[in-house]
């Protein structure tokens, strides 16, 4: 299986252009535009050509961003705020798979659950998150269920999809292999139903990231959303841009970690490299 793996690898690499060689590669081509961007941003910065209230420059910010490091109250408020959405996405993602393995394998599953769970996809985080805080208050639990609401129907629509989206014609490959139903679940439907599924983690990490930040907007005493808070009230625009830069490469980074289960359980697939 490793030699079948490196050889699939190789022939990729053969078949990418030298730009796409490695991730370093990929990382430094991806950088480029960011570092654009922030080189005009300075340069107007540095000319004043925008009113620094509106538009502080990148160096007010990193030395914002260094005095909460170097004065230590940087690190709680950001562990908080991935404590949070850790907890909302393992619940609301979770839920959401095994609704989605549910409603997928099962007609009369989908027939009672989906209608409803539809209409409740519907509902802006806007709109629900006042009345979560109406119920419980504006303790964690109730920043928890905001951010599980956004993790939840991304990975239940996917992984829904993915199963009924298996084709039909593997499955009498199975019959006539005389498989077992655990062996078409495992050997069949999981991995035809993985893209789709790798692709509902994607998402859901994604809206739970930004259930993060409604939570923490509508009212938190901790947390990077705070720290925006408290830039807003104090006129501090510095605290602002640093805490949007932070929620941006962090949901970055994990947006890129799910890349990386893609590549390495989905290797088989041949797809369009561009």
């Amino acid at each position: 299986m490793g030699i079948e793996f490196e050889a699939i690898e190789l022939q990729k690499s053969r078949g990418r252009p030298w730009w796409k060689a490695n991730w370093l590669n990929e990382f430094i081509i991806g950088a480029a535009l960011p570092a654009i961007i922030l080189a005009i941003w300075q340069f107007v910065s540095y000319f004043e050509i925008i009113s620094p209230f509106f538009l502080p420059s990148p160096g007010a910010i990193l030395v914002t961003f260094w005095e909460l490091i170097v004065s230590n109250e940087l690190s709680p408020h950001l562990g908080i705020s991935i404590s949070r959405a850790a907890a909302g996405f393992i619940i609301g993602g979770s839920l959401g798979f095994l609704f989605g393995l549910l409603t997928g394998f099962s007609n009369k599953a989908e027939y009672v659950l989906d209608p409803s769970v539809q209409m409740l996809r519907m509902v802006p985080h806007l709109a629900i998150a006042p009345l979560i805080i109406l119920w419980l208050g504006f303790g964690e639990v109730s920043k928890i269920l905001i951010i599980a609401k956004g993790a939840f129907f991304p990975l239940y629509i996917n992984t829904f999809i993915g199963i009924r989206n298996v084709d039909n014609k593997l499955f009498e490959v199975a019959n006539i292999l005389e498989f077992s139903r655990f062996k078409k679940i495992y050997y069949l439907i999981l991995p035809s139903a993985l893209p789709n599924i790798l692709l509902g983690l994607r998402l859901s990490l994604a809206l739970a990231w930004l259930g993060l930040v409604v939570a923490e907007l509508l009212g938190s005493q901790a947390g990077i959303g705070f720290l925006i808070n408290l830039g807003k009230q104090n006129s501090v625009p510095e605290l602002i841009f640093m805490g949007i830069i932070i929620f941006a490469v962090l949901g970055k980074l994990v947006d890129s970690l799910v890349r990386i289960l893609e590549r390495k359980f989905l290797y088989w697939r041949d797809n369009y490299q561009g």
